[in-house]
This record gives structure tokens, sequence and C-alpha cells, in this order.
């Protein structure tokens, strides 16, 4: 910056030729003295070191010299003041530059130091210079700091010492040095000022270093070029990018503050490159929790492989997010699923092993393994390509013995199989548009409380979140919309599914989920499934519907509650259970359906919003608890609520325990259930048995095998209109399906009975 150059000002006075009538032997201010006509000044024009100069005896203690024009204060701006002066004859005098700071209304600005550094004369004819600056700054060099006050100065300088010498000066000059100070007054430091050639060959790594090291909080500069850091490098100042930097796979730029991905965009220059390495640092660096998109969109060509592009770690506990931006899959081969077919040997005493697998080389961990016997949503969590074997996610229900399978890797944009555990991290506020050509989030195989919130997942090629192993302990999948690729498909055609969990706890709450194969695949228990909306129908008149939520565990510890759940319907299975005959252990049930709303349209009459499906003999529900929900069929009806399908086996009906199914809506289903079940029975002529049915209100079609209640509704009347008061004596589990209640009289009778039987026993 130059203001003499930019805005066109006039800093040096007038030459001595000119005339001394503007040369002050005072201040410099109006109406003083000046040297025009002085005895003891006189104007030399020929002098053989100056050419034209002022003579000027000193008669007195300080002999002031001072231009009576007004130089004016800028601020920001530094201006030098340079006099050449020799002594001639007599005394040898002090010289110092010297001003005078004035106000705008000509009033001295007083408590300023307006002298600058003394040099006393010592030899006569020799030249020398004598030199001040003059700025509003505190800083460095500057010899007269004076604030923003003045708004001019009159300069010149001062002649101290003994009296009687003469004097030569040559004419006075000021300047504009304030680039002088621009690397203190900028706000930047550019790294080639500290060796960084930029030409992405060179290592720049110390120069970056140096740079960072002397911005003491101002911004470094990475002007235009490509530098290549063969090293970690961490950047403790800000940081502006106008070229790049290229460095090895396993080295990280750390920006402690610019830690987000526009910088890491700008730094890299590819937006995936940048992704990868903003992820690097946020696993490797503790003064940071999350990584800022910053509201950018990436473009992506392929997965992104977590693991690989952190380089140096296997596993990593502490809590990360990614948060506030979009990825946007770009087609192209590398999201095509890779799929490899071979054999392998299964054995119940070793229930998530495959052995004796051929080709194992090339069956790629986290692939959906499918087969005869084996249920939805197994995956390859590890292999071991020198035992030949494969470790499963889940058992198999059927695959006893030596068969081919099927093994298919989805390619999903982030993918972090790679890591052995990873717990806490969060994706927050993140789209992902997968374009039907790739699916979105492979969460670690093993960890604890991963989470999704808040985030877009818009048309994932087969999945939104896939779970391969154990890490999916207490997922949090939280106020995210799922947005299917198969929106036009019918509902038994879709094969895409929001997310599948094979671990305990998880927590799925106000999620919205449009026209999927399944919501969720949940094995475990303790799952918590609430505020969530759920739509799976199409636009087939009649249509089939699928399930939403599969169970495929046993003792639940699960609730659903408060949940929309649309064209869909509960399912519970043991088809994760490599024996799924009932020995030891628990059957099926410890789940609470609860203030849920059922809806379906357009379907076939045989739909049903509850199905329990054992894959084994022997079972039973035990601890089932559906109340306070609304069952709703739109354009048609249907037959009922709740069925077993018995594909592969039925349910052991005289074992039901304590189930609970009361307070519920029902809206066009024509046998509606519930347990305990309250008939009323009339009986039209003198019997001493009646059979009271209880069909078709037990849950599904189950047995009458308890009577709680039988209360007289009026009076019971003998052949002989005589009143009766004895009690009855109850038959359960009598008629064809077992679903009657026989009353026994000590004589016979009629008249009208209320009377409550449950299909449980409720301890």
């Amino acid at each position: 910056m130059n203001k003499a150059i930019t805005d066109g000002l006039v800093f040096t006075p007038s030459e001595f030729a000119d005339g001394l009538d503007v040369w002050s032997s005072q201040d410099g201010t109006v109406g003083q003295d000046t040297y025009a006509g002085a005895a003891n000044a006189a104007f030399v024009p020929a002098d053989q070191d100056f050419g034209g100069c002022l003579e000027l005896q000193k008669t007195t203690a300080t002999q002031k010299l001072r231009y009576m024009g007004q130089t004016q204060m800028l601020a920001g701006c530094y201006l030098r003041i340079t006099a050449r002066v020799k002594a001639v004859s007599g005394n040898l005098a002090t010289v110092r530059i010297a001003g005078w700071a004035g106000t705008a209304s000509d009033a001295h600005v007083g408590g300023l130091v307006e002298v600058g550094p003394s040099v006393t004369l010592t030899t006569y004819g020799e030249v020398i210079t004598v030199s001040a600056i003059v700025g509003a700054g505190v800083r460095g060099g500057v010899d007269m700091q004076w604030g923003s006050a003045p708004a001019y100065g009159h300069f010149g300088l001062d002649l101290t010492g003994p009296t009687g010498g003469v004097v030569r000066i040559d004419d006075i000059q000021i300047e504009d040095i304030t680039s002088a100070f621009l690397r203190d007054m900028m706000d930047w430091v550019d790294v080639k000022d500290y060796g960084a050639i930029g030409d992405g060959v060179a290592n720049d790594q110390p120069a970056f270093e140096a740079a960072d090291a002397a911005a003491n909080g101002r911004r470094v500069l990475i002007s235009s070029g490509t530098y290549y850091l063969a090293d970690h490098v961490t950047f403790e100042n800000p940081v502006r990018f106008e070229g790049t930097v290229v460095m090895p796979v396993d080295k990280r730029l750390v920006l402690s503050k610019n830690f987000d991905l526009p910088t890491y965009i700008n730094a890299f220059g590819d937006e995936t490159l940048a992704l990868k390495k903003a992820l690097q640092t946020l696993l490797n660096y503790s003064d940071h929790d999350s990584l800022d998109m910053g509201g950018r969109r990436v473009e992506l060509t392929g997965p992104i492989d977590v693991h690989a592009a952190v380089a140096n770690r296997d596993t990593f506990e502490v809590r990360r997010v990614l948060r506030n931006g979009q990825i946007n899959v770009v087609a192209g081969p590398n999201w095509d699923t890779d799929v490899v077919s071979s054999a392998g040997t299964y054995a119940i005493n070793n229930p998530k092993t495959l052995t004796a697998v051929a080709n194992v080389a090339n069956i790629q961990v986290g692939s959906l393994v499918t087969g005869g016997g084996v249920g939805r949503e197994v995956y390859v969590r590890s292999k071991n390509v020198g035992a030949a074997t494969v470790t499963l996610s889940q058992p198999l229900y059927d695959a006893v013995g030596t068969q081919s399978y099927t093994f298919k890797r989805f390619k999903y944009v982030l993918d972090f199989s790679g890591f052995t555990k990873m717990s806490r991290f969060i994706l927050d506020d993140v789209e992902i548009q997968c374009g039907g050509e790739a699916s979105a989030v492979m969460i670690p195989p093993d960890g604890k409380l991963f989470q999704m919130r808040d985030c877009y997942i818009v048309k994932p090629k087969d999945r939104a979140i896939t779970s391969i192993g154990i890490g999916c302990q207490d997922i949090h999948i939280d106020r995210n919309q799922f947005i299917s690729n198969e929106q036009l498909m019918r509902a038994q055609d879709r094969t895409t599914i929001v997310f599948n969990v094979n671990k305990n706890d998880a927590k799925v709450r106000d999620n919205q989920s449009h026209r999927f194969g399944h919501f969720g695949v949940l094995a475990g228990a303790g799952s918590i499934l609430a505020g969530n909306h759920w739509y799976q129908g199409d636009l087939e008149p009649d249509g089939l519907r699928t399930a939403g939520v599969i169970f495929t565990g046993t003792n639940l510890k699960s609730i659903i509650n408060g949940n929309y759940i649309d064209n869909s319907y509960i399912e519970l299975t043991n088809e994760h259970d490599a024996d799924p005959n009932l020995g030891v252990g628990y059957t099926f049930g410890g789940l609470t359906v609860t203030g849920n709303i059922f809806t379906v349209n357009d379907s076939a009459d045989w739909f049903n919003w509850f199905v329990v499906k054992p894959y084994g003999t022997g079972h039973s529900l035990q601890g089932l608890n559906i109340t306070g929900n609304t069952f709703r069929s739109i354009n048609g009806s249907i037959t009922r609520v709740e069925r077993v399908d018995t594909t592969f086996a039925d349910l052991d009906y005289w074992s039901f325990r304590n189930i609970v199914i009361d307070g519920n809506t029902f809206n066009a289903v024509v046998e509606q259930f519930q347990n305990p079940v309250t008939v009323d029975h009339t009986q039209a002529s003198n019997a001493q048995n009646w059979a009271v049915s209880f069909s078709p209100y037990l849950p599904f079609k189950a047995y009458a095998r308890r009577v709680s209640a039988v209360i007289a509704d009026g009076k019971i009347t003998s052949g002989t209109s005589t009143g009766l008061y004895t009690m009855p004596y109850t038959t359960r589990n009598t008629g064809a399906n077992f679903d009657q209640v026989r009353l026994t009289w000590s004589t016979a009778c009629k008249g009208k009975v209320r009377v409550t039987a449950r299909i449980d026993n409720p301890i």
C-alpha cells in the first residue's frame, strides 16, 4: 500500500529552492516565524553533495526547522521522514527528526512523542542521514506513535547540542512506507514467504509449519500452487487455501481452526478425497468432536471405506459426529454388487460359522448370505482364508450339512465394516442421495451407540442401514426419513430394507419410511420402536402386503408404541435360530404393542397386521400385550387382525401365558380379538349343559383355556319357570376347535349369562 500511488497524495515538503517562507523556526503553525530573510539561514544553490540546500546556523539550544504545510496523518498509513545533513563549521550539533501533531481544528495534540532518534555530527563535510517513522500503530520500528487523534503534522528536524555551529541540510523527504509493515498489519502470512515451493514435488511441510508458527493468530495463506506434504501437518491458526495440497494416504492434515469440510475441499481440490481426509482427522484428533460438512454436497463416484481412509486405527470408541451436508451418488461401475457363490458346511453346534468354504478368499466381509435354511439379513461378519471359514452375523435355521450359498456384497456410501470395533459414531442432519445406485451406511461389526438422527436416506439400491455384527448394540435411529427406490413396484416385489439389528437395545424413534420391502429386521431384545410411520402400500387392488417390522428372536423385551403402521404388518419369527424347535429356553413373547395406528387400504381380506411364524415346533406365546391400538381397513374390510403362519410349524396353544389384548378399536375388521373375552350367551330352551362359544374373538384362534367369570344376566329359570339360584360348573376347551366353554347346571334351565374366558394361563 502506498498512498502517493493509490490516492495521489503528496507527502514530501517543497524544496528549499522554492523559498524559505514555508519553513518555520518554531512549530510550523500559521503565523509563526519563518526562515525567509533570517540572519542565520540561507539557501545555497550549488553544494557539492546536495545541489541546492539550506545552510543553517544553530543559534538556540534547540534549533527547529518545520515545514508549514500540513502533512496528512491517515489511519493505517506509516510515514518516514528523512534528512541528509553535514557539518560545515563551528561546534558540531546533534540532529533529529521532529514534528508537531495537530488536530483537524488546528489544536496541538499533547502527550505524544514528537521527536525521532538523535544523531551527533562528528566530522565536517561528512553526510549523515537521519530518519524517523511516524504512524498511528504501536509497531516495532515506529519512532513516533501518534494514535488516531492527529489529523496532520508539521515535520522537519531539530538541531540540539552546543550553539554556533553551521550545518547544511538537503531537501527533506517524506515517504509512505506502510508496505514495510504489511506483514504485521495484514491478517495473513503466506507459506511461500517461508520457503514453500508449490510444485507438487518438493516437500513443503517444513514451510507450512514455519508459516503456522509465525502466524500467531493470523490466517495462513496457501497461495496458488500444488504443495506436497510428506508428513502430518497441523495448523494451529486459521488457514485459507488458494492452492491445493497432496500428501500420502496415511498422513493427516489437521486444520484446528477450520475443521470443516469446505476448507478440506479447498485444500485437496477433490470432494471425495477431502471427505476422506477430514474423516481421517476426525478420528485422530481430540480438539473436535464433529465434522461440519458446511451444507456442502459431495458427488461420490464410489464407496467411502472409512477404515481405509483413516488408515491407522482398527478400533475407535470416542464420540464423533458427521453433520450438516449432502452426499450424492454418481452412477458408475464402482457401485455394482459383487456376487460370489460357494459351497460351505453348517453344523448346529457351531451356529455362526460356515466351514470348509470353497473360494473363501473371494467372499467379502459384509456380504449378504442367501441359500436354503438362511433367514433374512444374515451377513458375513468375518472370514479366515487359511481355515476356510466364514463367521456369520446370525445362525441359520435349517442348513445342516453342505450346500451352496450366494454371497452378495452391496456397495455402501459410508462403509465402516473395516473397523474391528467402533462406538459412538453419529450421523446428524446428513442427506444421502443414493439414486438407486448404492446402499447408504454399513455400520462397524462391533461397538455401541451408533446413531443416525435427522438424516434423509433417498433411494437406496438395497439397504439404508446394515449391521453385519454387533456394532448395532444400543443403536439409535431417530427422526430420519427413508425414501425407497421401489416406489412404483408391487409390495411383494420390493427387496430393499431400511435397517437390521443383530444385538440388543435398539431405539428407533420418529422416523418415516416410504415403500420399502421391510422397515426393520430385528434380532436381539430390548428394542423400542416409537413414533415412527412406515408405509408399504402400493397401487394394486386387493394387493399383497409385506412385513414392516420383523422380530427374529423370541423373548423380545421390546415395545412398539405410538407408531403409524401403514399397509404392513408386524411379524414374529425365530428364523435366526440354529435349532428352531423349542427346547430349553424362551418362546415368543415379552412384547408390548400399545397406542399404535394400524391401517391398510385396498388389501385382500386375508391380510393381518400381526403374524407369528414359528420356524420350529413347541412354541407358544408368553407375555404379549396388545392394548389401546386402532385398527382400520379402508376400501374393503379384512377378516382378522392376527394369525399364525404355519408354513413351518404351528403354536402350542395349550401353553399360552400372560396374554393381554384389550382396549383396541376396530374399523372394517370382521372378527375382532380380545383376551380376556367376555361374551353374552342366551339359552332359549331348557338345558342342563350350555355351550358358550368364544369364536371368533379368541386371539390367534386359540383355545378357551380359562374361565374367569360367569355372571347371570337376569333370572335363570328351570322348566317350571322357577328361579334357579345355584351356580353352574364350567368345562373349558370344548367344541371341535376348543373355543367353547360348557356350563353344567344342577338342572335343566334357560336364561342369559355373561361369561369371561381366556386363551392363556395369566401367570
